[in-house]
Protein backbone atom coordinates (compact mmCIF):
# COMPACT_ATOMS: atom_id res chain seq x y z
CA UNK A 1 0.00 0.00 0.00
CA UNK A 2 1.53 3.76 -1.07
CA UNK A 3 0.85 6.60 0.49
CA UNK A 4 0.75 9.50 -1.98
CA UNK A 5 0.78 13.16 -0.87
CA UNK A 6 -1.07 15.60 -2.94
CA UNK A 7 -0.18 18.93 -2.54
CA UNK A 8 -4.07 20.85 -4.02
CA UNK A 9 -4.05 24.03 -2.26
CA UNK A 10 -3.50 25.55 0.76
CA UNK A 11 -4.64 24.40 3.23
CA UNK A 12 -2.49 20.74 2.70
CA UNK A 13 -4.77 17.95 2.07
CA UNK A 14 -3.40 14.40 3.00
CA UNK A 15 -5.14 11.85 -0.02
CA UNK A 16 -4.30 8.64 -0.13
CA UNK A 17 -4.15 6.47 -3.19
CA UNK A 18 -4.83 2.60 -2.27
CA UNK A 19 -2.90 0.52 -4.71
CA UNK A 20 -2.77 -2.65 -3.12
CA UNK A 21 -5.10 -5.94 -3.64
CA UNK A 22 -6.84 -5.60 -0.08
CA UNK A 23 -10.55 -6.11 0.53
CA UNK A 24 -10.73 -2.07 0.82
CA UNK A 25 -9.04 -1.38 -2.70
CA UNK A 26 -10.99 -4.19 -4.30
CA UNK A 27 -14.55 -2.62 -3.82
CA UNK A 28 -13.24 0.70 -3.64
CA UNK A 29 -15.73 2.58 -6.59
CA UNK A 30 -13.48 4.14 -8.93
CA UNK A 31 -11.66 0.77 -9.42
CA UNK A 32 -15.48 -0.99 -9.94
CA UNK A 33 -16.01 1.63 -12.32
CA UNK A 34 -19.65 2.24 -10.73
CA UNK A 35 -21.14 4.99 -12.80
CA UNK A 36 -18.47 6.04 -14.92
CA UNK A 37 -18.87 6.53 -18.81
CA UNK A 38 -20.95 8.38 -21.09
CA UNK A 39 -23.06 6.10 -20.51
CA UNK A 40 -21.81 3.73 -17.81
CA UNK A 41 -22.01 0.35 -18.74
CA UNK A 42 -25.41 -1.75 -17.75
CA UNK A 43 -23.33 -3.78 -15.02
CA UNK A 44 -21.81 -0.64 -13.68
CA UNK A 45 -25.06 1.50 -13.34
CA UNK A 46 -26.62 2.08 -9.82
CA UNK A 47 -30.17 3.64 -10.43
CA UNK A 48 -33.48 3.36 -9.30
CA UNK A 49 -35.74 1.25 -9.51
CA UNK A 50 -33.37 -0.78 -7.78
CA UNK A 51 -33.39 -2.51 -4.57
CA UNK A 52 -30.22 -3.14 -3.87
CA UNK A 53 -28.16 0.22 -4.04
CA UNK A 54 -27.58 0.35 -0.48
CA UNK A 55 -26.02 -4.01 -0.85
CA UNK A 56 -22.05 -4.13 -0.73
CA UNK A 57 -19.85 -3.10 -2.85
CA UNK A 58 -22.30 -0.19 -4.86
CA UNK A 59 -22.97 1.06 -1.17
CA UNK A 60 -19.19 2.47 -1.56
CA UNK A 61 -20.28 4.82 -4.51
CA UNK A 62 -23.76 5.62 -3.19
CA UNK A 63 -23.21 7.15 0.09
CA UNK A 64 -22.00 10.31 -1.80
CA UNK A 65 -24.52 9.84 -4.19
CA UNK A 66 -27.88 9.64 -2.58
CA UNK A 67 -29.36 12.92 -4.28
CA UNK A 68 -29.01 11.11 -7.61
CA UNK A 69 -31.09 8.24 -6.26
CA UNK A 70 -33.49 9.93 -4.68
CA UNK A 71 -35.77 13.39 -3.97
CA UNK A 72 -33.93 15.86 -1.42
CA UNK A 73 -35.05 18.98 0.30
CA UNK A 74 -32.01 21.58 1.02
CA UNK A 75 -30.40 22.85 4.16
CA UNK A 76 -29.08 25.86 2.99
CA UNK A 77 -26.19 27.42 3.96
CA UNK A 78 -27.16 30.98 2.86
CA UNK A 79 -24.49 33.40 0.62
CA UNK A 80 -22.00 34.34 3.05
CA UNK A 81 -18.69 33.42 2.55
CA UNK A 82 -17.94 30.46 4.49
CA UNK A 83 -15.44 30.87 7.20
CA UNK A 84 -12.20 28.73 6.48
CA UNK A 85 -10.84 26.36 9.22
CA UNK A 86 -7.62 27.19 11.09
CA UNK A 87 -4.84 24.01 10.07
CA UNK A 88 -2.33 22.66 11.97
CA UNK A 89 -1.66 19.31 10.37
CA UNK A 90 0.11 16.10 12.33
CA UNK A 91 1.57 13.52 10.51
CA UNK A 92 2.46 11.71 13.07
CA UNK A 93 -1.33 10.56 13.75
CA UNK A 94 -0.88 7.75 11.34
CA UNK A 95 1.83 6.01 13.19
CA UNK A 96 -0.24 6.33 16.32
CA UNK A 97 -0.69 2.53 17.64
CA UNK A 98 -3.43 1.17 19.90
CA UNK A 99 -5.03 -2.58 20.86
CA UNK A 100 -8.20 -3.05 19.07
CA UNK A 101 -11.02 -4.52 22.01
CA UNK A 102 -10.82 -8.00 22.53
CA UNK A 103 -7.74 -8.71 20.81
CA UNK A 104 -3.92 -8.48 21.66
CA UNK A 105 -2.34 -7.58 18.28
CA UNK A 106 -2.17 -3.69 18.13
CA UNK A 107 -3.06 -1.86 15.11
CA UNK A 108 -1.99 1.58 13.84
CA UNK A 109 -4.49 4.48 12.75
CA UNK A 110 -3.59 4.33 9.35
CA UNK A 111 -4.54 0.61 9.56
CA UNK A 112 -7.68 1.46 11.11
CA UNK A 113 -8.66 3.49 8.25
CA UNK A 114 -8.34 0.58 5.95
CA UNK A 115 -9.73 -1.56 8.13
CA UNK A 116 -13.51 0.42 8.39
CA UNK A 117 -13.61 1.45 5.14
CA UNK A 118 -12.81 4.84 5.71
CA UNK A 119 -13.73 7.45 3.02
CA UNK A 120 -13.13 10.52 5.17
CA UNK A 121 -11.86 11.22 8.31
CA UNK A 122 -11.45 14.77 9.97
CA UNK A 123 -9.38 15.83 13.43
CA UNK A 124 -9.52 18.70 15.23
CA UNK A 125 -7.31 19.05 18.38
CA UNK A 126 -7.90 22.76 20.62
CA UNK A 127 -9.99 23.98 17.21
CA UNK A 128 -7.17 23.36 14.49
CA UNK A 129 -7.60 20.68 11.79
CA UNK A 130 -4.44 18.20 12.41
CA UNK A 131 -5.61 15.67 10.44
CA UNK A 132 -7.55 15.21 6.97
CA UNK A 133 -7.58 12.88 4.52
CA UNK A 134 -10.46 11.33 1.92
CA UNK A 135 -10.49 7.84 0.26
CA UNK A 136 -13.39 6.21 -1.62
CA UNK A 137 -15.97 8.34 -3.17
CA UNK A 138 -15.46 11.05 -1.02
CA UNK A 139 -13.63 14.26 -1.82
CA UNK A 140 -13.35 17.70 -0.07
CA UNK A 141 -15.94 19.07 -2.38
CA UNK A 142 -18.46 16.32 -2.11
CA UNK A 143 -21.14 15.02 0.27
CA UNK A 144 -21.55 11.43 2.32
CA UNK A 145 -24.41 10.64 3.96
CA UNK A 146 -24.45 11.27 7.70
CA UNK A 147 -27.20 8.22 8.07
CA UNK A 148 -28.27 7.72 11.99
CA UNK A 149 -25.85 10.80 12.80
CA UNK A 150 -28.98 12.84 11.78
CA UNK A 151 -30.57 11.86 14.88
CA UNK A 152 -28.11 13.89 16.70
CA UNK A 153 -29.16 17.16 14.81
CA UNK A 154 -32.80 16.19 15.27
CA UNK A 155 -32.38 15.67 18.93
CA UNK A 156 -29.89 18.87 18.71
CA UNK A 157 -32.71 21.31 17.62
CA UNK A 158 -34.96 19.49 20.23
CA UNK A 159 -32.94 20.57 23.03
CA UNK A 160 -32.17 24.62 21.52
CA UNK A 161 -35.90 24.48 21.30
CA UNK A 162 -36.40 23.59 25.06
CA UNK A 163 -33.76 26.15 26.28
CA UNK A 164 -35.58 28.76 24.03
CA UNK A 165 -38.56 27.88 26.24
CA UNK A 166 -40.70 26.78 23.37
CA UNK A 167 -40.54 22.91 23.77
CA UNK A 168 -41.81 21.38 27.25
CA UNK A 169 -39.66 17.98 27.12
CA UNK A 170 -42.51 16.35 30.12
CA UNK A 171 -45.16 16.84 27.43
CA UNK A 172 -47.17 13.94 25.93
CA UNK A 173 -46.47 13.57 22.79
CA UNK A 174 -50.58 13.47 22.03
CA UNK A 175 -50.82 16.77 22.87
CA UNK A 176 -48.19 18.53 20.31
CA UNK A 177 -49.21 15.61 17.78
CA UNK A 178 -53.08 14.70 18.11
CA UNK A 179 -52.61 12.59 15.00
CA UNK A 180 -50.56 10.34 17.33
CA UNK A 181 -53.40 10.00 20.15
CA UNK A 182 -53.86 6.70 19.23
CA UNK A 183 -50.75 5.41 18.14
CA UNK A 184 -48.05 3.92 20.94
CA UNK A 185 -46.30 7.49 21.01
CA UNK A 186 -49.61 9.45 22.12
CA UNK A 187 -49.31 9.12 26.08
CA UNK A 188 -45.29 8.75 25.73
CA UNK A 189 -43.34 12.03 26.81
CA UNK A 190 -41.18 14.27 24.32
CA UNK A 191 -38.36 12.75 26.82
CA UNK A 192 -38.91 9.39 26.37
CA UNK A 193 -39.30 9.86 22.75
CA UNK A 194 -36.31 11.81 22.83
CA UNK A 195 -34.15 9.58 24.55
CA UNK A 196 -35.29 6.25 23.02
CA UNK A 197 -37.00 5.02 25.97
CA UNK A 198 -40.45 4.71 24.45
CA UNK A 199 -41.83 0.90 24.07
CA UNK A 200 -43.22 0.39 20.96
CA UNK A 201 -44.39 -2.68 18.90
CA UNK A 202 -41.34 -1.69 16.47
CA UNK A 203 -38.19 -3.89 14.92
CA UNK A 204 -35.43 -2.78 13.38
CA UNK A 205 -33.15 -5.75 12.83
CA UNK A 206 -32.05 -5.03 9.19
CA UNK A 207 -30.68 -8.42 8.83
CA UNK A 208 -34.29 -9.79 9.04
CA UNK A 209 -36.45 -8.73 6.03
CA UNK A 210 -40.12 -9.30 7.72
CA UNK A 211 -39.08 -6.67 10.59
CA UNK A 212 -41.11 -3.52 10.94
CA UNK A 213 -38.25 -1.11 9.10
CA UNK A 214 -38.82 -2.68 5.59
CA UNK A 215 -42.51 -1.63 5.93
CA UNK A 216 -41.77 1.60 6.92
CA UNK A 217 -39.20 2.17 4.12
CA UNK A 218 -41.66 1.05 1.98
CA UNK A 219 -44.23 3.18 3.31
CA UNK A 220 -41.82 6.44 3.39
CA UNK A 221 -40.60 5.57 -0.18
CA UNK A 222 -40.73 8.64 -2.77
CA UNK A 223 -41.08 6.30 -5.40
CA UNK A 224 -44.75 5.58 -6.86
CA UNK A 225 -46.15 2.48 -5.07
CA UNK A 226 -47.63 -0.73 -6.83
CA UNK A 227 -50.80 -0.66 -7.70
CA UNK A 228 -51.96 -2.85 -5.24
CA UNK A 229 -50.56 -1.02 -2.44
CA UNK A 230 -52.95 -0.48 0.56
CA UNK A 231 -50.66 0.51 3.11
CA UNK A 232 -49.68 4.23 4.80
CA UNK A 233 -48.40 6.63 2.68
CA UNK A 234 -45.17 8.61 3.74
CA UNK A 235 -43.75 9.02 7.57
CA UNK A 236 -46.93 10.59 9.42
CA UNK A 237 -48.77 8.00 8.25
CA UNK A 238 -46.93 4.97 8.98
CA UNK A 239 -46.37 6.44 12.60
CA UNK A 240 -49.74 6.70 13.35
CA UNK A 241 -49.91 3.03 13.19
CA UNK A 242 -47.21 2.08 15.53
CA UNK A 243 -48.71 0.80 18.63
CA UNK A 244 -47.66 0.42 22.00
CA UNK A 245 -45.73 -2.71 23.95
CA UNK A 246 -45.53 -2.34 27.34
CA UNK A 247 -44.49 0.74 29.76
CA UNK A 248 -42.47 3.42 28.64
CA UNK A 249 -39.41 4.69 30.13
CA UNK A 250 -38.09 1.43 31.56
CA UNK A 251 -35.49 0.67 28.64
CA UNK A 252 -33.55 2.12 25.87
CA UNK A 253 -34.56 0.88 22.28
CA UNK A 254 -33.12 2.12 19.10
CA UNK A 255 -35.78 2.75 16.40
CA UNK A 256 -35.17 5.43 14.05
CA UNK A 257 -39.47 5.83 14.39
CA UNK A 258 -38.84 7.45 17.51
CA UNK A 259 -36.53 10.66 15.64
CA UNK A 260 -39.74 10.94 13.17
CA UNK A 261 -41.69 11.82 15.53
CA UNK A 262 -39.22 14.40 17.36
CA UNK A 263 -38.73 15.33 13.91
CA UNK A 264 -42.60 16.26 13.46
CA UNK A 265 -42.84 17.86 16.96
CA UNK A 266 -40.13 20.19 16.17
CA UNK A 267 -41.65 20.91 13.15
CA UNK A 268 -45.18 21.87 14.56
CA UNK A 269 -43.34 23.43 17.61
CA UNK A 270 -41.55 26.43 14.96
CA UNK A 271 -43.78 25.85 12.04
CA UNK A 272 -40.62 24.88 9.92
CA UNK A 273 -39.72 21.82 8.05
CA UNK A 274 -36.47 20.10 9.71
CA UNK A 275 -34.51 21.24 6.68
CA UNK A 276 -35.21 24.73 7.09
CA UNK A 277 -34.89 24.48 11.21
CA UNK A 278 -31.64 23.22 10.60
CA UNK A 279 -30.48 26.04 8.32
CA UNK A 280 -31.98 28.89 10.65
CA UNK A 281 -30.59 27.35 13.98
CA UNK A 282 -27.10 26.10 12.51
CA UNK A 283 -26.38 26.12 8.91
CA UNK A 284 -26.77 29.57 7.97
CA UNK A 285 -25.02 30.64 11.04
CA UNK A 286 -21.94 28.38 11.36
CA UNK A 287 -19.79 29.41 8.96
CA UNK A 288 -20.34 26.18 6.51
CA UNK A 289 -18.77 25.56 2.98
CA UNK A 290 -21.98 23.77 1.63
CA UNK A 291 -24.79 23.21 1.25
CA UNK A 292 -26.34 19.70 2.83
CA UNK A 293 -29.50 18.15 2.07
CA UNK A 294 -32.16 15.31 3.28
CA UNK A 295 -34.43 12.50 1.78
CA UNK A 296 -37.55 12.80 1.57
CA UNK A 297 -40.15 11.10 1.13
CA UNK A 298 -43.45 11.00 -1.43
CA UNK A 299 -45.23 13.79 0.12
CA UNK A 300 -41.86 15.68 0.79
CA UNK A 301 -41.30 15.03 4.50
CA UNK A 302 -37.61 15.33 5.38
CA UNK A 303 -36.22 12.16 6.90
CA UNK A 304 -35.45 12.95 10.56
CA UNK A 305 -34.24 9.92 11.45
CA UNK A 306 -31.66 9.45 8.68
CA UNK A 307 -31.70 11.54 5.52
CA UNK A 308 -28.70 13.89 5.99
CA UNK A 309 -26.01 14.43 3.67
CA UNK A 310 -23.39 16.79 4.39
CA UNK A 311 -19.62 17.91 4.02
CA UNK A 312 -17.13 16.47 6.01
CA UNK A 313 -15.74 19.47 6.78
CA UNK A 314 -19.10 20.72 7.85
CA UNK A 315 -20.17 17.51 9.54
CA UNK A 316 -16.79 18.56 11.43
CA UNK A 317 -18.29 22.53 12.16
CA UNK A 318 -20.91 20.30 14.07
CA UNK A 319 -19.06 18.86 15.88
CA UNK A 320 -16.75 22.15 17.18
CA UNK A 321 -20.42 23.63 18.14
CA UNK A 322 -21.02 20.63 20.62
CA UNK A 323 -17.47 20.98 21.91
CA UNK A 324 -17.95 24.83 22.16
CA UNK A 325 -20.88 24.36 23.90
CA UNK A 326 -22.81 26.01 20.99
CA UNK A 327 -19.95 28.83 20.13
CA UNK A 328 -17.97 28.62 16.51
CA UNK A 329 -15.86 31.72 15.09
CA UNK A 330 -16.34 33.51 18.08
CA UNK A 331 -20.32 33.41 17.87
CA UNK A 332 -23.28 31.97 20.18
CA UNK A 333 -25.35 30.03 18.19
CA UNK A 334 -27.37 28.27 20.71
CA UNK A 335 -27.47 28.10 24.97
CA UNK A 336 -24.42 26.49 26.48
CA UNK A 337 -27.34 25.00 28.58
CA UNK A 338 -28.39 22.39 25.33
CA UNK A 339 -24.90 21.05 25.50
CA UNK A 340 -25.10 20.20 29.33
CA UNK A 341 -28.41 19.07 29.12
CA UNK A 342 -27.33 16.34 26.42
CA UNK A 343 -23.68 15.42 27.75
CA UNK A 344 -25.52 14.62 31.31
CA UNK A 345 -26.52 12.10 29.77
CA UNK A 346 -29.73 9.57 30.35
CA UNK A 347 -30.42 6.53 32.23
CA UNK A 348 -28.10 3.72 32.80
CA UNK A 349 -29.92 1.53 33.87
CA UNK A 350 -32.34 1.49 30.69
CA UNK A 351 -29.27 1.60 28.32
CA UNK A 352 -27.99 -1.76 29.94
CA UNK A 353 -30.94 -4.02 29.25
CA UNK A 354 -30.51 -3.19 25.31
CA UNK A 355 -26.80 -5.14 26.06
CA UNK A 356 -24.72 -2.61 23.81
CA UNK A 357 -21.23 -4.97 24.75
CA UNK A 358 -18.90 -2.22 22.94
CA UNK A 359 -20.56 1.02 24.97
CA UNK A 360 -20.85 -1.08 28.18
CA UNK A 361 -21.64 1.69 30.77
CA UNK A 362 -22.96 4.29 28.13
CA UNK A 363 -26.58 6.18 27.93
CA UNK A 364 -28.70 8.07 25.19
CA UNK A 365 -29.44 11.11 25.55
CA UNK A 366 -31.54 13.25 23.07
CA UNK A 367 -30.27 11.14 20.68
CA UNK A 368 -26.67 11.69 21.09
CA UNK A 369 -24.76 7.84 22.60
CA UNK A 370 -22.78 8.99 25.60
CA UNK A 371 -19.86 6.89 26.83
CA UNK A 372 -19.42 8.19 29.96
CA UNK A 373 -15.61 7.01 29.70
CA UNK A 374 -12.74 8.74 31.61
CA UNK A 375 -12.62 11.51 28.97
CA UNK A 376 -16.81 11.64 29.47
CA UNK A 377 -16.65 11.40 25.28
CA UNK A 378 -19.91 11.34 23.54
CA UNK A 379 -20.91 10.52 19.39
CA UNK A 380 -23.09 11.02 16.84
CA UNK A 381 -23.25 7.63 15.47
CA UNK A 382 -24.53 6.18 11.88
CA UNK A 383 -24.95 2.48 10.07
CA UNK A 384 -22.02 1.94 7.84
CA UNK A 385 -19.37 3.14 9.92
CA UNK A 386 -20.64 7.33 10.78
CA UNK A 387 -19.13 9.01 13.44
CA UNK A 388 -18.96 12.11 15.20
CA UNK A 389 -16.43 11.70 17.97
CA UNK A 390 -16.31 14.48 20.68
CA UNK A 391 -13.82 14.26 23.44
CA UNK A 392 -13.84 17.18 25.46
CA UNK A 393 -10.86 16.69 28.41
CA UNK A 394 -8.49 16.57 24.70
CA UNK A 395 -10.15 19.29 23.24
CA UNK A 396 -10.84 16.92 20.55
CA UNK A 397 -13.72 16.47 17.82
CA UNK A 398 -13.11 13.05 15.16
CA UNK A 399 -15.17 12.87 12.24
CA UNK A 400 -15.23 9.52 10.34
CA UNK A 401 -17.76 8.82 7.59
CA UNK A 402 -17.45 5.01 5.63
CA UNK A 403 -18.98 2.41 3.98
CA UNK A 404 -18.64 -0.67 5.98
CA UNK A 405 -19.76 -3.75 4.58
CA UNK A 406 -21.75 -4.39 7.48
CA UNK A 407 -24.82 -1.63 8.96
CA UNK A 408 -23.84 -2.73 12.61
CA UNK A 409 -21.39 -0.18 14.19
CA UNK A 410 -20.67 -3.06 16.77
CA UNK A 411 -18.61 -4.70 14.06
CA UNK A 412 -16.59 -1.43 13.90
CA UNK A 413 -16.15 -0.29 17.50
CA UNK A 414 -13.77 -2.86 18.82
CA UNK A 415 -11.29 -1.18 16.20
CA UNK A 416 -12.89 2.36 15.88
CA UNK A 417 -13.56 3.30 19.94
CA UNK A 418 -9.90 2.25 20.92
CA UNK A 419 -8.64 4.26 18.07
CA UNK A 420 -10.17 7.49 18.83
CA UNK A 421 -9.11 7.31 22.32
CA UNK A 422 -5.97 6.68 21.35
CA UNK A 423 -5.53 9.54 19.43
CA UNK A 424 -6.95 11.69 21.90
CA UNK A 425 -4.53 10.52 24.32
CA UNK A 426 -1.53 11.22 22.23
CA UNK A 427 -2.96 14.98 21.38
CA UNK A 428 -2.61 15.08 25.33
CA UNK A 429 0.44 14.62 25.62
CA UNK A 430 2.09 15.89 22.34
CA UNK A 431 4.35 18.81 23.41
CA UNK A 432 4.02 20.34 19.25
CA UNK A 433 0.38 21.55 19.57
CA UNK A 434 -1.27 23.94 21.39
Amino acid sequence: MTLSLNKLKKPLLLTLTLLSASPLHASDPQELGWMQGFPPAKDKRIMQPQANYFSFPKLRWTVCHIRELLPTQEVSRGLGAPVPLPYSLDDKIDDIVFTPSGSNVTMTWRDALDANYTDGVLIFHHGKVVYERYLGCLAEDKKHAAMSMTKSLTGLLAEILIAEGKLDDTLQVDSIIPELKTSGFGNASVRQVMDMTTSIQYSENYADPNADIWRYSQAASPLPKPDNYQGPDGYFEYLATVKKANQHGIEFGYKTVNTDVLGWIISRISGLEVTDLLAQKIWLKMGAEQDAYMTVDGIGTPFAGGGLSASLRDLGRIGLLMLNHGEINGQRLFASSVVDAITQGGDKAAFAKANYPSLSGGSYRSMWWILHNEHQAYAARGVHGQTIYIDPKANMVIVRLASFPSASNSKIDPTSLPAYHAVAKYLLSSSTLP
